[in-house]
């Protein structure tokens, strides 16, 4: 599952995108003003669908300008096939394209392979309830005071902030930060929360809350 911003002028388009991503559970968060793109937080995307031709301002100018502080895939929506337009497009920083029309599966092929095989490490640091994380330094800092989680803290905090307010069982949350790989079980995921409990309420912060039989959601 990931969270995916689809930006187009157009609403039947919107809908459609919308309706395809969501049989994969993925989060799709639709922007129809090309112009109020600028305005947002694209750290939280996991990646970025991008119509090239809007009237307002064409998906190459808002590639141009949000690249530096997007680390997310941005995959191009665009009808044109002239190569000069796809050189471009991708010059600027995009990562791949889709040509209109296309069909539903090749949609949720190109995107879900893009998430996948998506391994830039993202730079920027982000604050999400007055938490600050640096994913680089993989450090989380209140009120420029640091807190000393370890590595896997970490990305269970970053994880479920990530994903403010959504609810993941304990095999999701270790399935997302361990993979299938990991040396445990789910279980373990309750002890690493409860040992990010007692770091953050020495700061008076609770943002991990339990919601009873189900799991864990950042509030």
């Amino acid at each position: 599952m990931a969270h995916i911003l689809v930006i187009d002028d157009e609403p039947a388009m919107l809908q459609l995108i919308r309706r395809v991503l969501e049989k994969d559970q993925h989060i799709v968060t639709l922007q129809e003003n090309a112009k109020e793109v600028l305005t947002k937080d694209f750290r939280q995307y996991d990646l970025i669908l991008l119509d090239i031709m809007m009237p307002d301002m064409d998906g190459l100018e808002i590639c141009s300008k949000i690249r530096s502080n997007v680390d997310c895939p941005i995959i191009f929506l665009t009808a044109k096939t002239q190569e000069t337009d796809i050189v471009r497009g991708l010059g600027l920083g995009g990562d791949d394209y889709i040509t209109k029309p296309f069909g539903t599966n090749e949609l949720r092929a190109r995107v879900n392979a893009h998430i996948r095989r998506d391994t830039r490490e993202k730079k920027h640091s982000v604050c999400i309830s007055g938490v600050v994380f640096q994913p680089k330094a993989k450090e989380v800092t209140v009120n420029s005071e640091k807190i000393p989680l370890t590595k896997s803290e970490y990305e269970i905090c970053e994880y479920l902030a990530l994903h403010r307010g959504q609810v993941f069982s304990r095999e999701q949350i270790y399935e997302a930060v361990f993979g299938f790989d990991g040396e445990s079980d789910e279980s373990v995921i309750a002890t690493h929360v409860k040992n990010i409990r007692r770091k953050m309420t020495a700061l008076d912060l609770t943002p991990i809350e339990t919601v009873w039989g189900v799991g864990y959601k950042w509030v």
